[in-house]
């Protein structure tokens, strides 16, 4: 066991930070290593099939964290692109692939059924990882993939049930295909119980978790609040499958009833760790479970395959994406993010094939068919992102109606400086409007109550909408050197009345913040460096007035040289010359003022 984990950790870390160096992410450095590890490889690691259902708790707790981010007011704003969006892409992939399959392939309509059932789901645990990493889960594309997704997790549900009506021949005696304990129960009875147990999750999560984690809260042991979090996963999880309904449904929603809970971050904080461990576990044993020796023999017929299911899952998202005027930008990443095949497909083939609605070998090629088609999301997905030219699609940003007009101050940027920024200023009564272009940090701002919008304040229409015509500041706080510079010409060359306070990155960034004479800037770690000079120079044993004195002489005279020092920026030879001077200067400025220190205190014993 010791040295499966240590070949499984080990495979991981080598493979993982090339992945990500190279640019293709983390969820194919997953995949590679186990691919290198499998038993069709270097066969360091035998048969996938115990570990990957452990390793699917990965899945369950990646869904119960989205669902922890999903307020219930905002997945009902969802309900269109759930029930629309959703029903329709199993609908019409399933009717595309059974009529293909069925009119070129020899087999039996139940066969191609259930195949074109399978094939219609999508990795969620790929789609919603990558999207992640990539900063894409926020945008409209990612937002209606992962409502597609929700639906598919839902439909596995009927599927399920349907299956065992299509079976032509008669089930495996070995095979427990079933391990719902309400199978034996009438079709109406087994939909009352599943619609109880939904709604006891729900009540549960609503009334009686916020009092055990009060309680739990209280012990202020952290250890047991991340022991009863996992065993909230793993219990739902348990109870959802044992009357066989999707375990990443369940905790889904329990997830999402425990989005309006105090304890939601404190949840986040604990789940995510064995999240990343699990869900990399099975990513690594998707990879392991590729039979290159099936593949070498079909390779022809696989890849034939793979592109067709691609090629038809794309078409079929593209339509969809048009019919739901999805904007133009964000169609192809759509269509991409979805066309692949999804892990919850190894479970019902599992289950086709106890049932003989597909041989030994139709399930084999179909296995390796879903796994290459998951191997290629990724790969797709980073040659989109390399394809798009910086500037060619736009994020999509709150609408300028939507903004709210600043009377006073606008803040573009509200990372950590420009958050202090804002926050002094809203405490002495001014009206603040912000704008970030992180979709990230939005979504984090506004789960602590903060109004900020998301938009670009390097774009006229949004600097309008957020009030630049008639603010009295704007404060442009970002981290970007090169973005500051745009912003502050876009400024002063449409609202030459508007005052402009900006962050400095850096010396240099601040020498050309000088030369486009902004009223106002700081380097974002001078005053921080200062203080903490000051207090080495206490705790090196120097009295502390004169500490705080020589901090304050150092800070006045360093201002004072950048004004000097910019304006020679860009001349090499006085530049040199100068900035030797000043730092002479500095020298007897602080020998003359200890000088007087010294002098004031004998006068004053005397």
């Amino acid at each position: 066991m010791l040295e499966l984990a240590l070949i499984y950790l080990g495979a991981a870390t080598a493979a993982v930070p090339i992945a990500k160096r190279l640019g293709l992410g983390s969820v194919l450095g997953y995949l590679l290593a186990g691919m290198l590890i499998g038993p069709f490889a270097l066969s360091l690691v035998g048969d996938q099939t115990d570990v990957m259902h452990f390793a699917e708790f990965g899945v369950v707790m990646m869904l119960f964290l989205v669902g922890l981010e999903l307020h219930p007011s905002r997945l009902w704003r969802l309900r269109k692109s759930i029930l629309g969006l959703g029903g329709l892409q199993v609908v019409l992939t399933s009717t595309v692939i059974f009529a293909i399959a069925y009119s070129t392939i020899d087999m039996h309509w139940q066969t191609a059924l259930s195949l074109a059932l399978l094939l219609s789901l999508s990795s969620t645990a790929i789609v919603i990882q990558t999207l992640d990493e990539k900063g894409w889960l926020k945008q409209e594309a990612g937002q209606n993939a992962f409502a597609v997704l929700l639906f598919q997790d839902i439909a596995v549900i009927p599927i399920l049930a349907l299956l065992p009506l299509l079976a032509f021949l008669p089930p495996l005696e070995t095979q427990d295909h079933s391990q719902s304990i309400i199978s034996h129960l009438p079709a109406l009875a087994q939909v009352g119980i599943s619609c109880v147990v939904i709604a006891a999750i729900i009540l549960a999560g609503r009334y009686i978790s916020a009092p055990i984690f009060r309680y739990i809260a209280d012990t202020r042991l952290r250890e047991i609040f991340t022991l009863f979090a996992l065993f909230l996963v793993v219990a739902i999880a348990l109870l959802m499958q044992t009357i066989g309904l999707s375990p990443a449904l369940g905790t889904f929603l329990a997830g999402v009833v425990l989005a309006e809970s105090e304890f939601r971050h404190e949840l986040e904080a604990d789940i995510e760790p064995f999240k990343g461990l699990l869900l990399g576990l099975f990513f690594v044993t998707v990879g392991a479970s590729v039979d290159f020796a099936l593949l070498w023999q079909e390779f022809g017929t696989v890849l034939g395959l793979v592109a067709a299911l691609i090629v038809i899952k794309m078409l079929v998202l593209y339509c969809l994406a048009r019919l739901f005027k999805i904007t133009q930008s964000n169609q192809m990443l759509f269509a991409l993010a979805l066309a692949q095949g999804g892990e919850f497909a190894f479970v019902l083939l599992n289950l086709t094939s106890s049932l003989q609605i597909l041989s030994l070998q139709q399930s084999k090629l179909a296995t390796l068919v879903v796994t290459v088609s998951m191997l290629c999301a990724p790969i797709l997905l980073t040659l989109y992102e390399k394809m798009q030219r910086p500037g060619n699609v736009q994020p999509e940003f709150d609408k300028a109606e939507d903004i709210e007009p600043s009377r006073n101050v606008i803040i573009a940027g509200y990372g950590r400086f420009g958050q202090m920024v804002g926050r002094l200023l809203t405490t002495q009564g001014y009206q603040v409007t912000v704008l970030d272009h992180s979709p990230s940090q939005i979504d984090l701002l506004r789960r602590f109550g903060n109004k900020v919008f998301y938009g670009d304040a390097a774009r006229k229409d949004l600097l309008d909408a957020a009030g630049a015509a008639d603010a009295q500041l704007l404060v442009i706080a970002i981290d970007d050197a090169d973005k500051t510079l745009d912003i502050v010409e876009l400024a002063q060359r449409h609202y030459p009345n508007l005052k402009l306070a900006v962050r400095a990155k850096d010396r240099r960034h601040a020498y050309q913040l000088i030369q486009h004479k902004v009223h106002a800037f700081n380097r974002e770690t001078f005053d921080s460096a200062i203080h903490l000079a000051v207090d080495t120079l206490k705790l090196l044993g120097n009295d502390a007035v004169a500490a705080e004195r020589a901090g304050q002489l150092f800070r006045q005279h360093d201002i004072q040289s950048i004004e000097y020092l910019g304006n020679l920026w860009g001349d090499d030879q006085s530049y040199g010359i100068a900035i030797r001077q000043r730092m002479d200067d500095l020298k007897q400025v602080l020998a003359q003022d200890e000088v007087a220190s010294r002098t004031l205190k004998t006068c004053s014993i005397e």
